[in-house]
This record gives structure tokens, sequence and C-alpha cells, in this order.
């Protein structure tokens, strides 16, 4: 595999994130294993959405891509937010033709090292996953994260998608070491 080189995003990036993240979350289409498109109608991001979030002081969103011979390719991104004792993880996507290549590992383990770099302070990493994703469920506990007793309803308020089935989001936690 081709090196990685990761970034912090910049809204020179937004439309080019857009497409990845939405490509990632709603089509079914390479190597993909994480799409929603059977679950989740409608764009998972928007320009809007985006820009709003990438203007936040507490949140840093990582890009990742493969250094190519001419260019580098856009693979993956990492969103980081920063709390009082916690850093939540998301807006995690692999472009589908990039899966299964353990990509998205590396990308989790750079995130998780970066918020421990930029925050110390924090004792634990928390992420929120649709609980029909029973796959992902499995990937993140091989990745040391556990399910709590905590689900929230789906955020339809938030316009990231209109559930087609009876959603939830599973609260996940990783304790960091240090």
């Amino acid at each position: 595999m081709k090196p990685l080189r990761y970034r912090i995003a910049n809204l020179n990036d937004v439309d080019n994130l857009i497409s990845l993240i939405n490509q990632a979350y709603r089509t079914n289409t390479g190597a993909s294993w994480t799409s929603e498109q059977d679950i989740v109608a409608g764009d998972r991001i928007n320009h809007q959405q985006l820009s709003k979030s990438l203007e936040k002081n507490n949140f840093h969103l990582f890009v990742t891509e493969i250094l190519g011979n001419k260019h580098s390719d856009l693979v993956a991104c990492i969103g980081l937010t920063f709390q009082q004792n916690a850093v939540e993880i998301g807006t995690f996507c692999v472009n589908s033709h990039w899966q299964n290549q353990g990509i998205g590992k590396q990308v989790l383990e750079y995130a998780e090292k970066r918020a421990l770099e930029i925050f110390p302070a924090f004792n634990h990493y928390e992420m929120f996953v649709l609980d029909a994703r029973t796959e992902l469920i499995q990937y993140y506990e091989r990745c040391g994260y556990l399910k709590t007793a905590c689900t929230e309803s789906y955020p339809i308020y938030e316009n990231v998608g209109q559930p087609l089935i009876d959603l939830k989001l599973q609260h996940m936690t990783k304790s960091v070491i240090k």
C-alpha cells in the first residue's frame, strides 16, 4: 500500500469531503461494507453542516490522503470533538474503493494518538454507532471499544438522513491508556 498522509481539513476540502462522506455512508460500491444505504435515505452531510463543524474550536477533522506519483487522493476522514473528559470520534469514513485494506484501522489509531497529543487530560474516547450496524459495532469492539447501556434516538432533527428502519444510536467507549 502507498504511504498515508494526515492533515487537518480546511474549508478548501469541503466539497471533496462532502463527496467522500456521502459516498462512504450512502452508496454501496467498491469493497464497501460500511454503507447505510439500505437503512438510511438521503445525504449524510451537506456543505452548511460541514462548514459549521469546521468552525468549531473543539472539533478537528483529519483527512487522510494516499500519496501518489503526481498528486494525493483523499481516501478517509475522521473527526474528533473534544469534551470535558472525553473525545468523541465521528465523521469517520473510508472511501468504499479503499475499504478492506486496513486503512480504517490506521486512521482510527492515528486519531486516537493525535487526540492524546492535543488534549492529554481526557480519560476516554466515545462514539455513537447505528445499532443496526452490528458488523461495525463488532469492528469497534475489536478495536477496544465497548458498548454501553446508553442508546439515543436517531437524530432526524440534524438532517443526516431519513431512517428506513427503526434505528437508535449505540454509545460506545474506550478507556484511555496513558
